[in-house]
């Protein structure tokens, strides 16, 4: 950003925040702006423009909207999308592993509709897109529409994201500019290079202006996951087990045949109270409950997102503009897993157990003799491209309408790979404490110095499996609308869009219980195993090192290790399909503008009803039955009406009432019913599984909004936002027993599963507030000048319905939950800062606990996972040297905050006695440089 500050009347101050708000999408005309007193000047540099022209699309735009605008070419506050969202109001981001944010949630919701300059995009056979693969160098703005009009897609009951990339006459003239970073990764020791270069230009030619716009990010990141995890619970006779029962001291407690002995899966799990007996055999036993494992992995990772878009304009005159233009997103991933698990259930010398007072849990157990143990080497493979092609044209009809039409064809291929080989043992003992201070056990063997003898672990199962999931749309619209300057009506708009959608899913498998041959890992050689070091930074008592299968040489050598079990080698594989389906939906809407006096303010009006039809073909390919194909159609139509008033109660203080309908359609993974199983691993009777439902139907949500927002200085705002989502149709799951002979599985074999199905089950209700302020003071003097304060408090209130049923999956009664993702409490605060060359900002993200979601039915504990509560603390600074260079430097997670989890359902569980795993969070650091020529 330039040194010298850009010096604007207020009046093109807010035509040019308007303009970019609304050029880059026809969703709604642009509002009319109410400026300052003529004369009147505004000193706007890089941070603070950046947040008062968010400030201002909320403030002219007839939806509530909240916006990141870029401060300048290039320069978007964080690395992608995701994270650069995390400080509007309401928005809340998890899931922070692999050193960046990857989920998002709005108001709770995790569904949001994404749309790139207008238009849906998604990726393979999913219903959304993966915004983190969207470069922050690509973006001009990115708004989040949390309330919905009847010219908007009608699906995402979150809401919209819709990101604005730039285009041509966005620039005057001839401009580039570019960046250069490095980043360090501080926990994967890694530097990783993010790279930017836009080119644009436009000429005044015999047949009109025409511009090219070409703009490109690379950015490579390797990074490391480190975490360690407490097991689930189960139960285990006591050290004096009563005569008859059959049971050792300490000797874990099968649930038996038919679950006669325990319930797995229970919503509260087993009693946790002291002295708590199991009726087995006619006698009371008396049970504790303790984990049945504790393991560490340490993930080694690497991604790389190349992306572009090039956009070609072309204004034959003063009437029309035609847009034409290609965006690319890539993504490349590898991930090596080194995974270490030990079960802690062996009974051959259980050794002491301590409990917590009062409780039946246990906290530590000793010299617990000849534990079962494996080590896993997992290399997993990732290769991401999606496309988006588009044809604009928008043409004036004299100066009060306009028509737009719009045809995008896009595709998107994801492609992944995975091959795993165990190594396993029988340790001398282990001891262990399941919660050794702040969440994370502690465990340690015998002799710890045998983890990483390549010689005393045998090696033993292989997993090799691979997708291939493609998706692809072809989507028109058309919009028009007409306006008028006084009476009631000033706008009518109306349109129609027209979607064809198809996806598809392949697989293989392919599975091994032990080589042709027994073998160490020393007999597969030097090359075959690896061998962490410093796991988890001295920042718990676990082993810090560990041998195994080494993930890239499997990578590397695939046909070789598949030899040493007998399996098809590559030139012997290939895909099978798993489904495939073809979705057409037509949708057309109308809408109308009013405005009316009321004590002499202005009412402003909006009123819209939208009619979508959908249409859906599937196929689906039984891999477990010769691919035996199954076909089902279904359709479903709606009216989804929607009404927005703002009341100007004085010109600086604006109500908001807004009232909408909008849909979630299943995801197409969520209707294929093929089954993915999971074997008996922990010796409950019968392995876990999940599968789609074809049946499901759209989730349908009535949304109700009130905003009061007062304007109280030209850069400063206090906005309240009430609002409540009346949600019909959630999607839960429903587990239910189901025998499937001839599955295939290797490890944990066996024809009983616990299937575990989404199903339209449940309704609910999500309500909340929403308070944001920014403030820009004018009056702080000298080197104070510039400083400013962005934050915003978001309180939710959430409660489902959830079934509960028997083992024939007949529903029997029914809990109420809250809804996964939503925090009750979460808020930011960013002090920013922008002085003459420094522009800064420091801002802090903080989120209370939330139910992330259930755990498989297999165990004792609650089902429910929660996660802790989230927090981050980032730095980011810019100094431009002069008006064409800026050097920045930014640093995330300055706290070095972890990520963890634990069981709890209702009143039930909490982090103490109930922890489950903790993964160290990256800290990271970046210093680059920005330039721009125009």
């Amino acid at each position: 950003m330039a040194a010298k500050p850009l010096v604007l009347t207020s009046a093109s101050l807010l035509a040019l925040i308007t303009a970019s708000a609304h050029a880059q999408t026809a969703t709604m005309p642009a509002a009319q702006a109410s400026a300052p007193a003529e004369g009147e000047e505004i000193v706007v540099t890089g941070v603070r423009a950046s947040i008062v022209g968010a400030l201002n699309v909320r403030k002219e735009s007839t939806q509530i909207v909240d916006s990141i605008v870029a401060e300048d070419v290039g320069k978007l506050p964080d690395n992608n999308v995701i994270e650069a969202l995390q400080r509007i109001t309401g928005v809340q981001v998890s899931d922070r592993a692999g050193g960046e944010a990857g989920a998002i949630y709005i108001r709770g919701l995790p569904d949001a509709l994404t749309t790139l300059n207008g238009r849906n995009i998604f990726t393979a056979d999913d219903q959304a897109f993966a915004l983190q693969d969207i470069s922050a160098n690509l973006v001009k703005q990115v708004d989040v529409y949390k309330t919905r009009s009847a010219d908007q897609i009608e699906t995402g009951l979150a809401g919209q994201i819709n990101v604005n990339t730039r285009r041509p006459f966005d620039f005057d003239g001839f401009a580039v500019s570019g960046l250069v970073r490095g980043i360090y990764n501080e926990q994967a020791e890694s530097y990783n290079p993010n790279v930017a270069l836009l080119v644009s230009d436009r000429w005044e030619t015999g047949i009109g202006d025409i511009g090219i716009l070409v703009n490109g990010s690379y950015t490579r990141t390797k990074y490391r996951d480190q975490t360690v995890t407490a097991g689930a619970l189960v139960p285990f006779a006591t050290e004096n087990p009563p005569a008859g029962s059959g049971f050792a001291p300490l000797e874990r407690i099968f649930p038996g045949a038919g679950n006669v002995n325990w319930q797995p899966g229970l919503d509260r799990g087993l009693p946790t109270a002291a002295g708590s007996t199991l009726a087995i055999n006619g006698i009371n036993v008396p049970y504790y409950l303790s984990r049945d494992a504790v393991f560490s992995s340490d993930l080694y990772g690497k991604r790389e997102r190349p992306s572009f878009n090039v956009a070609l304009q072309w204004a034959p005159n003063s009437s029309s503009v035609y847009t034409a233009e290609v965006f690319y997103a890539g993504f490349r991933g590898q991930t090596f897993n080194s995974l270490q698990f030990s079960f802690v259930d062996w009974w051959g010398n259980p050794g002491p157990v301590t409990l917590y007072d009062g409780t039946n849990i246990v906290r530590t157990r000793s010299d617990v003799a000849d534990v079962y143990g494996f080590n896993s080497g997992d290399f997993g493979t990732t290769k991401t491209d999606s496309f988006v092609y588009a044809l604009n044209g928008k043409w004036d009809l004299g100066d009060r309408g306009k028509i737009v039409g719009d045809i995008a064809y896009q595709t998107s291929k994801v492609k992944t790979s995975f091959i795993a080989m165990r190594t396993d043992r029988v340790a001398g003992a282990i001891s262990t404490d399941f919660n050794a201070g702040g969440g994370i056990p502690s465990y340690h063997f015998d002799d710890d110095s045998l983890l990483t003898d390549p010689s005393v672990w045998n090696v033993a199962q292989l997993y090799d499996n691979a997708n291939e999931d493609k998706g692809s749309a072809i989507t028109g619209t058309l919009d028009g609308y007409y306006t008028w300057d006084d009476g009631f009506l000033r706008q009518i708009k109306a349109g129609i869009r027209i979607d064809q959608r198809k996806a598809s899913s392949s697989l293989r498998t392919q599975d091994a219980g032990a080589p042709l041959v027994s073998t160490t890992l020393a007999g597969l050689g030097q090359d075959a195993a690896f061998t962490n070091s410093d796991f988890y930074q001295g920042r718990a008592d676990v082993p810090d090192s560990w041998t195994l299968a080494s993930g890239y040489w499997l990578h590397d050598n695939a046909d070789m290790v598949r030899g040493l079990y007998g399996l098809r080698t590559s030139d012997q594989l290939s895909l099978q399909k798993v489904f495939d389906i073809d979705e057409n939906t037509i949708a057309a809407y109308v809408q109308a503008d009013g405005e009316l006096s009321i004590f002499g303010r202005p009412l402003k009006l909006q009123a819209g009803v939208r009619y979508v039809t959908v249409d859906t073909d599937y196929n689906f390919f039984d891999r477990l039955n010769g691919g035996a194909r199954t076909s089902v159609s279904s359709g479903s139509s709606r009216w989804l009406p929607s009404f927005t008033a703002r009341y100007e109660i004085f010109d600086n203080l604006r109500l908001r009432f807004n009232y909408g309908e909008t849909l979630r359609r299943p995801n197409f993974t969520d209707i294929n019913p093929n089954y993915n199983l999971t074997g008996d691993l922990t010796n409950v009777g019968y392995g876990s599984g999940t599968a789609g439902t074809a049946s499901l139907k759209p989730t349908h949500s009535k949304n109700f909004d009130v905003a009061l927002e007062w304007y109280f200085d030209r850069e400063s705002a206090i906005t309240l936002t009430g609002f409540r989502r009346e949600i019909d149709g959630l999607v839960v799951p429903l587990t239910v027993m189901e025998t499937i002979p001839n599955n295939g599985i290797v490890a944990g074999a066996t024809n009983n599963f616990a299937i575990t199905r989404p199903v339209n089950a449940s309704n609910g209700v999500l309500k909340g507030l929403e308070l944001g302020l920014t403030y820009f003071p004018r009056y702080l003097p000298g080197p104070l000048k510039g400083l400013g304060f962005v934050g915003s408090v978001t309180v939710l209130d959430s409660k489902q319905n959830i079934p509960l049923s028997d083992s024939a999956g007949n529903i029997v009664g029914q809990a109420s939950s809250s809804f996964f993702g939503v925090s009750d409490l979460s808020y930011n605060a960013t002090l920013a800062y922008d002085n003459g060359p420094i522009g800064a900002r420091l801002s802090y993200i903080w989120r209370k606990e939330f139910l992330r979601q259930n755990e498989a039915r297999l165990f004792a504990n609650p089902i429910g996972i929660w996660r802790s509560p989230e927090k981050s603390l980032d730095f980011q600074l810019t100094w431009n040297v002069n008006d064409k260079i800026g050097v920045t430097f930014d640093a995330v997670n300055l706290t070095k905050a972890k990520q963890q989890t634990y069981y709890k359902f209702e009143d039930v569980g909490g982090p103490e006695q109930f922890n489950l795993g903790t993964t160290l969070l990256a800290r990271t650091f970046a210093l680059g440089v920005r330039f721009k020529f125009d």
